[in-house]
């Protein structure tokens, strides 16, 4: 008899975090490992940020708050829905949670029975099956390759939705690939959507500020505004503002959906960091071109990864349009051999390779779904990245 729960025997550890403490150990032993497996801005939360957070300390504004946001935040989150994105929220209808994670998290415990589906594009972040499984729910699966960009179609989704479908997951710019979601095709896709009324939407627009070469981003309430009332919406501070370490993650959606993860919430984390959320109204209501900037600063450093591994006999790496990561196909390498003579089978085998013989950690792409490829995360400098990646060439270059 096993003494933990069968709940908890459905999930597995997430592959991202393992990578970036395997990485962390490493460097800690003194091994000279260039870590491109963890999705965070190398860029410091900017100062005026943290100025926010020593004035509340420095305020008393250390003590319990609304369980899922203060009024001050939840209104500079309503604000910053109806100026990027032309969704009108009123406070009851915003969450504000411990992170992006956790405001998946509560929503899924809060509406998936035993059986219900999620349709989930892969490649999909790792912890979205997961957290479907943890609450006995059933993923569905849509797989859509490099040969259509990563991006799932009208068609594949209606074959997807069945009769105990209850949420259709779109996270776009995405995370593992970076490949992002035009408006037209977010319309075509709620076409499909609005034909099962039973469907719910959950956007995930955690990298919404982080697009490339005049990509216009939107949501799909903003773009099928009759599917309003079935969306939730779901962003965070973490990606844009570099405030990974803050945990603030936030929605806006239905007023019914809303108080059922507060109520939820109340009986587990209670109200995310007085401070943190202190911090989170001054990234929303303070000055935002700080955003453009570092989105061409990762543009900069797409590029890079995206010329150096194209190089590669044997890897095809799609040029995505957001987020900080790409996400090769390296088909052309699966059934080679290492110098040591172990056959590489798996793209699990293939990133084992590189972190033992070149030093650079990614992540391989069966923890996302779709394989054989690995996610390389390019928040890193210049100067790292060029330096991670002719590493990665030499080491395939020597595979026979």
């Amino acid at each position: 008899m096993s003494f933990t729960s069968a709940a908890l025997g459905r999930i597995q550890p997430s592959a991202t975090v393992a990578m970036t403490t395997r990485t962390l150990e490493l460097k800690a032993q003194g091994v000279d490992v260039i870590g491109l497996g963890a999705g965070e801005p190398d860029f410091d939360t900017p100062d005026f940020i943290k100025a926010a957070a020593i004035d509340a300390i420095n305020a008393g504004k250390t003590k319990y708050t609304n369980v899922d946001g203060t009024p001050e935040l939840k209104a500079a989150i309503a604000a910053k829905f109806k100026r990027d994105n032309g969704l009108d929220y009123t406070p009851a209808q915003i969450s504000v949670n411990v992170g992006g994670k956790h405001t998946l998290f509560n929503a899924l415990v809060a509406t998936l029975d035993p059986g219900d589906e999620v349709v989930i594009p892969a490649p999909y972040w790792v912890s979205y099956p997961d957290i479907v499984s943890f609450c006995d729910g059933v993923p569905v699966f849509i797989e859509a390759g490099a040969a259509q960009n990563y991006k799932i179609t009208p068609e594949q989704l209606d074959a997807a939705i069945t009769p105990r479908t209850k949420w259709v997951l779109l996270n776009s710019p995405s995370n593992p690939t970076g490949a992002a979601y035009t408006e037209t095709e977010l319309k075509a896709l709620a076409e499909v959507i609005r034909r099962h009324p039973h469907v719910w939407v959950m956007a995930d627009d955690m990298y919404e500020h982080i697009t490339y070469d005049g990509f216009r981003f939107t949501t799909i309430a903003q773009v099928a505004p009759d599917l309003y009332d079935r969306t939730l919406t779901v962003n965070g501070c973490s990606k844009a503002y570099s405030m990974t370490g803050w945990r603030i993650g936030f929605a806006g959606g239905a007023p019914w959906l809303i108080k059922a993860m507060a109520k939820l919430q109340s009986q587990s984390t209670s109200n995310p960091c007085s401070i943190a959320q202190a911090a989170a109204v001054a990234a929303l209501n303070g000055p935002q071109d700080f955003l453009k900037e570092r989105a061409a600063a990762f543009r900069k450093r797409r590029d890079i990864v995206v010329s150096m591994l194209n190089v590669i006999d044997g890897i095809t790496c799609p040029t995505p349009e957001g987020a900080f990561y790409v996400y090769p196909d390296v088909s052309g390498l699966i059934g080679k051999s290492t110098p040591g003579g172990l056959r590489i089978d798996t793209d699990e085998q293939l990133v084992g390779y590189l972190l033992d013989d070149a030093r650079v950690a990614a992540v391989h792409g069966k923890a996302f779904g779709v394989e054989p490829a690995f996610r390389v995360s390019y928040a890193v400098s210049d100067a790292v990245l060029t330096q991670a990646c002719e590493r990665i060439q030499t080491a395939c270059a020597a595979l026979r």
